[in-house]
């Protein structure tokens, strides 16, 4: 079986929903909850649930690695997170509005402090395919880590897969430097805003092919429409949405990004990998929190 190799961020999320209007300077009445979390580690927990066979590399504080590497344990994901003594385990505290939508407040903790030491050689081991997301390219730190394992995946013949992750630091950095610092993706999987900000174009069909003059292929999630790839041989391939009651959109995109590269991994072809993104989306979206219901056991 073809294993996929996920690197990056591992975080605890604070959940706040408001039970009423906000009340600034005061106190409002609210559900808070704590969840795992960290967008690379939320696609491993999802490849896990599907039954991929998959390892995450991450980093995490002295107070979180066991724990974290527990979690993902539950989905079969073989994990290894390096026990940081001198930093937290990140946090992320998420507040959603009515209708699901996010604002997120983010303190990355011991995920900045990834170095090259842990992945080791022994990570590598029948990987077929390599994903990472724009947190570890956004950061000057983990930056040139992430960029050497682009490199090693593809001395392996592995494929690699760029999730965005983030509008607000990819008008931070720059569409430019992104695109630079993520040479040689296979694949990039953006949403709907990410897109239109990459390619400075607000039609999707556009926005895709201009994309993908600079990844073999671009893969969007467009929200409540569904999804919209450009394939290598330079057609748009469609997916709906699958229709499920939203809860939460924490996650969902992780969770399209599980689906599809599992198809990818499995030789489906283009529409049957969306969508299998589609369908594990859809379960994500009617839960609290980003990742995918423990097994029975």
């Amino acid at each position: 079986m073809a294993r996929i190799l996920v690197v990056g961020d591992v975080v605890d999320d604070v959940i706040v929903r408001p039970l009423a209007a906000v009340t600034p300077a005061s106190d409002t009445p609210a559900r808070i909850r704590r969840r795992e979390g960290g967008s690379a580690a939320n696609v491993a927990a999802w490849l896990g649930w599907l039954g991929v066979d998959v390892m995450f590399v991450g980093r995490a504080g002295a107070d979180g690695a066991a724990r974290h590497t527990e979690s993902l344990g539950r989905f079969g994901v073989e994990a290894r997170i390096a026990a940081d003594a001198a930093a937290p385990t990140a946090t992320i505290v998420i507040t959603l509005d009515t209708q699901g939508e996010r604002t997120m407040y983010v303190d990355r903790g011991a995920n900045a402090r990834l170095s090259t030491k842990d992945v080791p050689l022994s990570a590598w081991r029948d990987v077929r395919w390599l994903h990472l997301t724009g947190y570890s390219f956004f950061d000057p730190t983990t930056r040139p880590v992430v960029q050497e394992l682009v490199e090693r995946a593809h001395d392996r013949g592995a494929g690699v897969s760029v999730d965005p992750a983030s509008l607000a630091f990819l008008r931070d950095c720059g569409v430019d430097r992104f695109l630079e610092w993520t040479r040689g993706a296979d694949v990039v999987l953006p949403n709907l805003d990410e897109l239109r900000f990459m390619a400075s174009e607000q039609d999707p069909d556009r926005a895709v092919a201009e994309l993908a003059r600079f990844y073999p292929a671009v893969v969007a999630t467009l929200g409540a429409t569904g999804s919209l790839q450009m394939s290598p041989d330079g057609f748009h391939v469609r997916q709906r949405a699958e229709q499920a009651e939203v809860r939460d959109l924490t996650g969902a995109g992780d969770a399209f990004a599980a689906g599809y590269l599992s198809g990818v991994v499995d030789a489906l072809d283009p529409q049957a990998a969306m969508r299998r993104g589609a369908e594990t989306a859809a379960v994500a979206v009617t839960r609290t929190g980003a990742r995918p219901p423990y097994p029975e056991r």
